[in-house]
């Protein structure tokens, strides 16, 4: 945990704060020749190899050089190159997406969910972090079996989405869907099913060792939540309730039975402290699904999946994300003031506050524009993860540097 501690300044760097000078570029664009993206007062003033950028120049480059960091960060794309090669770059690819000329490698890349993954990485780290800010003890192979299990719960839960939304026409023209790249509908799901079965293995193993049932019992409610979510005959996410079924399962339902999974000689009373920790981390999770419905409304609409963003459209929907922000850092605060979350997590939660802003103001810009709306689940997933890592950092902080009295148990 106290890695977790040290990892969480290079992360929140690299996405919380607006770097003064970036260096970006694109494999096969001669990457001897480099140059430096600086601020727009910079830009006016210094040369690049002989000549000086514009205020025009520069906010065109910039804007598609964000861009390229964006989509080409998932390809492994970024080396370094001129702005100019860059630029150009980019400007070919946004077309290529745009007459649908997208690579398979791209395409395979989107639709395994890499990022995605981190919905499993942040309930088993908060959940474990809560532990060691109680007990002060840590097993590193047990929380590493947990992940390794949950990873594999979380497989299962995107590829049966893909499979049951190839059967209802939901995916029909999502090139990245698993079943329309791999043509083997069955497949699929029977891989996707037989990765379920080994993390409820994994899982069940280690509650068994921590001698901890009632922990597989949240766990079971969780993955309950993932069926109802999508597989039939349920399918409530065509219904309009995915959000707060999500919300539960990967908050309450996921981060609490994690944390009584690091139980050592009795179980650990289930304290104010990791129920609300929980709801952070379920609003996060839920918040990147939001914002997963902003390109694919017409799509939703034509199978009567009815989505939140169907009902609402894209205007409503960019203010339920101002708004679920705001929510989450007030929350956060008082949290902090009632004392139910140590000064540290709040202190180093809300640092990730510039993340936040720019989930905000990406949606609200770009919410109309389907093609670059698309990133918007990827800006919510830097904020789950980023805000999930500094929660549980300060949780670790906490315990290393200030004795804490174990909080309340309440009854549960």
């Amino acid at each position: 945990m106290a890695a977790a501690a040290a990892a969480f300044g290079n992360i929140s760097y690299a996405y919380g704060i607006k770097k003064i000078s970036r260096e970006y570029s694109v494999k096969g664009l001669h990457p001897e020749r480099k140059y430096k993206l600086l601020s727009a007062s910079h830009a006016e003033q210094r040369p690049f190899s002989g000549c000086h950028w514009t205020q025009r120049c520069y906010g065109k480059a910039s804007k598609l050089m964000l861009r390229s960091k964006l989509e080409n960060a998932y390809n492994g794309n970024l080396v370094e190159c001129s702005p100019v090669q860059a630029v150009a770059a980019v400007e070919k690819e946004a077309k290529a997406e745009e007459g649908g000329e997208i690579s398979r490698a791209t395409l395979i890349w989107r639709a395994f969910k890499l990022p995605m993954y981190t919905v499993a990485f942040i309930p088993v780290t908060v959940g474990s972090a809560v532990a060691y800010w109680q007990t002060g003890l840590f097993s590193v192979g047990r929380y590493f079996a947990l992940l390794a299990s949950y990873i594999l719960v979380i497989a299962w839960v995107n590829l049966s989405n893909d499979v049951y939304d190839f059967d209802t026409g939901a995916d029909k023209n999502k090139k990245e869907s698993m079943v329309n790249l791999f043509g083997s509908r069955t497949a699929i799901n029977i891989i996707a099913w037989l990765l379920l079965v080994l993390g409820v293995i994994g899982l069940s193993l280690v509650a068994v060792k921590a001698g901890n049932p009632r922990s597989m019992m949240f766990l079971a409610a969780a993955m309950f939540g993932f069926y109802l979510y999508q597989c039939p005959p349920f399918r409530l996410s065509y219904h309009g309730v995915g959000e707060p079924l999500l919300f539960i399962s990967f908050g309450p339902f996921s981060t609490i039975p994690f944390y009584l999974l690091h139980s050592v000689k009795r179980e650990l009373p289930i304290s104010s402290t990791v129920i609300w920790a929980s709801v952070l981390v379920g609003l996060t999770t839920s918040l990147i699904l939001f914002c997963s419905h902003f390109h694919q409304i017409e799509d939703d609409k034509a199978v009567g999946k009815m989505s939140p963003l169907v009902r609402l459209g894209t205007e409503k929907g960019s203010l339920v994300v101002k708004w679920s922000i705001i929510g989450l850092y007030s929350l956060l605060l008082a949290l902090g003031f009632t004392q139910t979350l140590p000064f540290t997590s709040v202190l180093l939660s809300a640092l990730t506050l510039p993340m936040g802003n720019l989930v905000v103001s990406f949606v609200q810009k770009n919410h109309t524009d389907k093609r670059k709306i698309f990133m918007g689940k990827y800006y919510c997933v830097r904020l789950h993860t980023i805000f999930g890592v500094a929660l549980a950092a300060g949780l670790v902080v906490a315990r290393m540097f200030a004795k804490q009295p174990l909080p309340q148990a309440i009854g549960l």
